[in-house]
């Protein structure tokens, strides 16, 4: 919903740096109550919710991680009792690893790439379901999920497994948003290609969005603003009919 006339919550998962954070403030910069998720740096979540703040708005940091299913309900039970009613999920929580092959990837890389990456926002999107969905006698609302462009290009070298993660987030927005269609809730994903952020650095590559910049169209990387404003327009009623939607937000790469 867009400049919500009555108070409604939108949770951010992994609301503390890049993507997240930028989609936080700007959430709440158009009317929403945050929930800031974060998994580990309590520090970086509560700058994003002093800086909503000491602008005005409402927001809450709350640890959870999303892998795991009891710090998910605990996560929820608290949006529950702290803020008002939920509206709107944004599922960016999500990691990279080492560029790696196939042919050498251990099962616990694995396990920790789709825990994170696809149970989280399995796990998500069934609690905001039922808070959000007229069959549970919810009142609507968004689902936003976070993919990337490696679902389509598959990151041969680097990621394969990141890449069939988020092939796994695509396949799960468009039956989701069929399934929930006619329940009030609208469920896209945005697609982000090479942008500036902080998690090429946990994969051990910090300088790669410059490095790739070369190989896009527009010759440049995206920032997490940039892709803050895609988050947002499917969150809000401007994009009333779109849903089941993948949106690249890739300079056409």
């Amino acid at each position: 919903m867009s400049n919500p006339s009555t108070p409604r919550t939108v949770l951010v998962t992994g609301g503390s740096r890049g993507i997240g954070a930028a989609a936080a403030w700007l959430c709440a910069q158009r009317g929403w109550a945050v929930a800031v998720n974060y998994t580990r740096d309590a520090a970086a979540a509560q700058a994003v919710v002093a800086r909503i703040g000491t602008a005005g708005g409402t927001a809450l940091a709350v640890q959870a991680d999303v892998a795991d299913e009891a710090q998910v309900l605990a996560m929820f039970a608290t949006i529950d009792r702290e803020l008002p009613p939920l509206f709107g999920l944004v599922n960016n929580a999500g990691v990279v690893d080492v560029a790696s092959r196939v042919d050498v990837m251990t099962l616990p890389r694995l396990q920790r790439m789709f825990a994170i990456n696809v149970f989280g926002s399995f796990m998500c999107s069934r609690e905001a379901v039922k808070r959000l969905s007229t069959r549970h006698g919810g009142a609507g609302g968004a689902i936003v999920n976070l993919s990337s462009v490696a679902a389509r290009l598959g990151a041969p070298g680097q990621y394969v497994d990141y890449a069939a993660a988020k092939g796994a987030i695509d396949s799960f927005t468009v039956g989701l948003a069929k399934e929930v269609a006619l329940e009030g809730i609208r469920v896209n994903a945005v697609r982000p290609g090479i942008i500036a952020t902080d998690i090429h650095a946990s994969g051990g590559q910090p300088d790669r969005a410059a490095e790739m910049a070369p190989m896009v169209p527009m010759q440049r990387a995206g920032s997490a603003e940039e892709v803050a404003e895609a988050i947002l327009w499917l969150l809000s009623d401007a994009s009333s009919y779109t849903t089941g939607a993948l949106i690249d937000v890739t300079g056409a790469r």
